[in-house]
């Protein structure tokens, strides 16, 4: 602020706030662990749980540098969870969507 035409600064110090930084789950080498290919934030959704996708499928539509970049399903199969909602930021390999495959079972979950 300004005080008789001086900018001024002026910090408060709340020692009770505490920051906190969120840790995206990241994606694995499975075949149906969908990952981030570059950093940006999430635009759209366009899968949901129990849905069927087939190859090459739009699921998640993210934006970096006022451009757009669809995300394709790698594989054939159903969405067994969406982990990331629109407007969500992303680092490049974060998950994004975990597919179930045909004649296997869910990708991997952490324990």
């Amino acid at each position: 602020f300004e005080l008789n035409g001086q900018p001024r600064q002026v910090r408060v110090r709340d020692r009770a706030a505490t920051a906190t930084v969120k840790e995206n789950e990241r994606a694995t080498k499975e075949p149906g662990s969908v990952g981030a290919p570059m950093p940006g934030s999430v635009v759209d959704v366009l899968v949901e749980v129990g849905g069927s996708v087939a190859k090459g499928d739009a699921l998640v539509v993210l934006s970096a540098m006022k451009m757009e970049t669809v995300v394709a399903s790698p594989v054939a199969g159903e969405v067994a969870r969406v982990v990331v909602a629109k407007g969500e930021t992303l680092a490049a390999g974060d998950l994004l969507v975990e597919l179930k495959t045909a004649g296997a079972s869910a990708t991997a979950q952490p324990a």
